[in-house]
């Protein structure tokens, strides 16, 4: 599935419950051409995506898709320092929901175990200088996750917007 979301002309793969650099790297093996990874060539659609020729999508397109991992378990956490070094990692992805049922806290983001995995998270990723993601649900979770230095934060999702703008619409009536 990876390669032909590539060859279709995605701009990166986004890989769930990856647990040790092992699967870490395999995931930046799927996203790369040989010598760097182990993706087949057949940029027959993408090519076209991404407005070069045939012959010029390796060289200009090839190495700039990108790799993100999401980090949602208990085992990516206690092995965040070996993911952390595996190169080619666009992103890591923290997934605070997922990661809260994994430590027993579903939905409890003040837990001490929650947390600690955050921090955890946090001190790898800046140590090793890979971006990280997160995802918040309100604007005070944003700028917490821009002060903590996150490159990226990814703000709710389509129904939980559609159902705040349709909420704030119905108080402009009563």
């Amino acid at each position: 599935m990876v390669k032909l979301a590539l060859d279709m002309g995605a701009a990166g793969i986004t890989f769930p419950l990856v647990n040790t650099a092992q699967e870490a790297a395999e995931c930046v093996a799927m996203t790369r051409y040989p010598p760097r990874g182990r993706r087949g060539f057949g940029p027959f659609i993408g090519h076209s995506r991404w407005g070069v020729s045939l012959e010029d999508y390796l060289p200009k397109v090839g190495g700039t898709i990108s790799c993100n991992i999401i980090v949602e378990t208990k085992s990516a956490i206690d092995n965040i320092e070996a993911i952390c070094a595996v190169e080619g990692i666009s992103a890591l992805v923290l997934a605070p929901f997922d990661l809260s049922v994994e430590l027993g806290c579903p939905g409890q983001f003040d837990t001490p175990d929650f947390l600690k995995a955050v921090q955890q998270f946090e001190r790898a990723t800046t140590a090793a200088k890979v971006p990280k993601s997160a995802v918040a649900l309100t604007e005070e979770q944003v700028q917490s996750a821009i002060a903590r230095g996150y490159a990226s934060v990814m703000m709710g999702w389509d129904v939980l917007m559609l159902k705040n703008a349709a909420t704030r619409a119905i108080r402009w009536t009563t």
